[in-house]
């Protein structure tokens, strides 16, 4: 059966990435069409230009439609992707240096960053998931907007969609663990939990064999994990488990901080500056060009990811890479395609996704969203038993679940009060004078979406 699969967000910079894989997997899929839908429309065309680009280089032959209306564009489809930014990258370089004015690290998922990008999401995110609802009742949602945790939370609790949220961020993690060690990843088998961008491995086993303590009891394994200098081995080994790259901005939120503020800049304001180059010449080149300059781009991006904020300095590297960033094994475009393979499969496939906890995690409510290894079928994904959380991240986890069910009563209430209630209950803010005026300053910087926090209670 042709398939039609839907993009809302379509002019975004991992499009490309999404139709390659895509493309790869046309004849186990049968896609007839891929679908685009973006606010910006002229970078929705260049982005359509090069994914028909990749269908051509590929020998695939499903159709690229960008459309003027979100109706029109998922209409009919089996699968919807949802991967907005709301108020485009210059909104996160905003959030970023609001951040860092406040004497915190300025990050688009976490911290003030993560906070004014969730206000403004929200929103947007529940209405066009109800224009979905409406127009592809049927269809699976696969949740790319960040923060994808608290994202697929809102629109879990709010529509009637099927949901599932992914991240690349454990698969990444993991791959890394097999590379560190050794040993093949297809042998290996890895118990993580948590909460998006706020997750933990807690066992390792190859080939059925707990090797936890041999990574464990290496320092020098530990610090290659990452792709920074992010976490002291010696934590790691207090800890006695594998922190997520993200928790990063927790566990050393100073180094973070003082780090961008050395630099004299966030990741998010070096993005700005090289995605206006990247579209100002991709709007100039035939598409062959164009997706050479494509993967220059994404090679740059990639061996700069996380280095300001871990090392400081630049935060892109001039050095070349010398590999293809489509071919890798991790990405968000593998992670959407073995969801999308697991659905269309009678065969579970055992992916790392954001899900009702359904007791998955014991210390957690049943439809909280949680991140968590699922089998995935037919029937939708099943969240695998994950046990009780472990005493040293208990705490964090609660009270960062708590701060999301806040932030989302804040942002589909419009209210100050609970938004202001939210950055209170957040590890990373945990001040109420200080909510107070990071509340003001988002809505000073973006009175369009976040003006509401210039009100009353």
């Amino acid at each position: 059966m042709s398939r039609k699969i839907a993009l809302i967000g379509g002019g975004g910079v991992r499009t490309p990435l999404l139709v390659h894989g895509l493309a790869q997997a046309q004849s186990l899929l049968d896609i007839e069409e891929f679908a685009l839908f973006d606010v910006d429309r002229e970078r929705t065309e260049v982005m359509a230009r090069l994914a028909r680009e990749i269908v051509r280089k590929l020998g695939a032959d499903f159709r690229i439609v960008p459309y003027d209306d979100l109706e029109s564009a998922v209409g009919g489809a089996e699968f919807v992707l949802g991967s907005i930014r709301v108020g485009g990258i210059q909104a996160r370089a905003t959030d970023e240096r609001m951040a860092i004015e406040h004497g915190l690290a300025g990050q688009e998922t976490t911290g003030p960053g993560g906070v004014a990008m969730a206000l403004r999401t929200v929103p947007i995110a529940i209405a066009q998931a109800k224009i979905v609802e409406r127009a592809a009742p049927d269809s699976w949602f696969i949740n790319f907007s960040n923060p994808a945790g608290l994202i697929t939370q809102a629109l879990t609790d709010h529509t009637g969609l099927r949901v599932v949220g992914i991240c690349d961020t454990p698969i990444e993690l993991f791959h890394r663990i097999s590379e560190v060690l050794g040993e093949p990843y297809h042998e290996m088998q890895f118990d993580y939990m948590g909460l998006n961008h706020l997750g933990w491995v807690k066992r390792v086993r190859l080939r059925g064999d707990d090797v936890t303590e041999r990574l464990l009891s290496d320092p020098a394994a530990l610090a290659r994990l990452y792709p920074a200098n992010l976490f002291d081995p010696e934590l790691i080994q207090v800890l006695r488990l594998i922190p997520a790259e993200y928790l990063f901005f927790y566990y050393n939120q100073r180094k973070a901080y003082n780090n961008q503020v050395r630099s004299g800049a966030s990741r998010g304001e070096e993005l700005v500056k090289m995605n206006a180059a990247l579209f100002d010449q991709l709007g100039r080149e035939t598409p062959v060009e164009a997706l050479a300059t494509y993967t220059r781009y994404l090679l740059q991006r990639n061996a700069s990811y996380m280095k300001l904020e871990g090392e400081g300095g630049s935060a892109f590297s001039t050095a070349e890479e010398h590999y293809d960033p489509f071919e890798t094994a991790t990405g968000y475009h593998r992670i959407a395609l073995d969801v999308i393979r697991g659905l269309l499969s009678e065969t579970p496939r055992q992916v790392v996704v954001n899900v009702q906890n359904r007791g998955a995690i014991t210390d957690l409510d049943w439809d909280d969203i949680v991140e968590v290894p699922c089998d995935i079928d037919t029937n939708g994904p099943f969240p695998r038993k994950a046990g009780a959380l472990p005493e040293s991240v208990r705490g964090l986890v609660m009270a960062v679940k708590a701060y999301e069910r806040a932030a989302i009563r804040a942002a589909v209430e419009q209210s100050r009060g609970h938004a202001e209630l939210a950055m209170l209950q957040y590890p990373i803010i945990g001040d109420w004078g200080l909510a107070r005026s990071l509340g003001g300053a988002m809505a000073r910087n973006d009175p369009g979406h976040l003006g509401f926090l210039a009100n009353g209670l």
